[in-house]
């Protein structure tokens, strides 16, 4: 079975799509799984075209898995509590917040004005999103193991058992993760940090090129200890590429 994933799609329908197309293109058998790594909503102009695109899939019987990335967490909390704050945030703002649900609101037909009551605008958004997108949200897993792979948002907290890792580091950690300079148990396969464009740093690949900023969105291909992403002209090998010596990490 031949493994395809896809890192955050922040509300970049069109993208996705595309993104599919390729997956297809690339000769995908029925069986072969798609691994969503979260952040489906948010920042582009289509979040309730991406979560339906993603919902509907699942329920047609797809071999989809999809992932709780930390926005996505962010508004189904929002929708179960009408609070803004997400417990485990890492960044001090609401959801509500123009650079994080702006988008996703207006997806769904809600204006988000800050002036308008929080109660309001708690009801009109639950309102407007439909039953299966919030079945959706609450079904979202938090890790996906394939082999030696591990699937996740964020990352993990390095030296923790799986079965001993906080979803608040699942889908919000970077630097203890990202600066760890050992192996892990596993290849660790993730998004959450946009990089200028995905790279497999050996111990961990991480595949958010940025779609959220506007960049392309490039699903990879996973087969024995190869990966590779596909692009318009087909597969292109993603080898290993270790930060140098002094190398300044690309995440800043």
């Amino acid at each position: 079975m031949t493994l395809y994933a896809i890192a955050d799609i922040h509300g970049h329908r069109a993208q996705l799509d595309k993104a599919l197309a390729r997956i297809d293109a690339d000769g995908a058998a029925p069986g072969d799984e798609v691994i969503f790594l979260g952040d489906y909503i948010d920042r582009g102009p289509d979040s309730h075209g991406v979560i339906d695109r993603l919902a509907t899939g699942r329920a047609e019987g797809r071999n989809w898995t999809c992932l709780l990335g930390n926005h996505d967490r962010m508004m189904r909390h929002y929708l179960a509590t009408g609070s803004p704050l997400d417990p485990g945030g890492r960044t001090g703002l609401p959801w509500t917040h123009d650079r994080f649900g702006g988008a996703c609101f207006r997806s769904y037909g809600v204006d988000p004005d800050p002036r308008r009551a929080p109660e309001d605008l708690w009801a009109a958004f639950r309102a407007a999103v439909p039953q299966a997108h919030v079945d959706f949200l609450d079904t979202l897993d938090l890790t996906a193991t394939r082999g030696d792979l591990l699937f996740v948002h964020a990352g993990i907290r390095p030296g923790v058992a799986l079965d001993g890792q906080a979803e608040d580091d699942l889908v919000w950690i970077r630097g203890t993760f990202l600066d760890h300079p050992g192996p892990h148990p596993w290849r660790i396969v993730h998004g959450h940090t946009a990089l200028p464009a995905p790279r497999h740093f050996g111990s961990h690949i991480d595949l958010d090129g940025g779609t959220g900023m506007g960049r392309e969105l490039f699903p990879a291909v996973f087969e024995g200890d190869d990966c590779f992403l596909l692009t318009r002209d087909g597969r292109q090998p993603l080898p290993p590429r270790p930060l140098a010596a002094g190398e300044v990490p690309p995440w800043g």
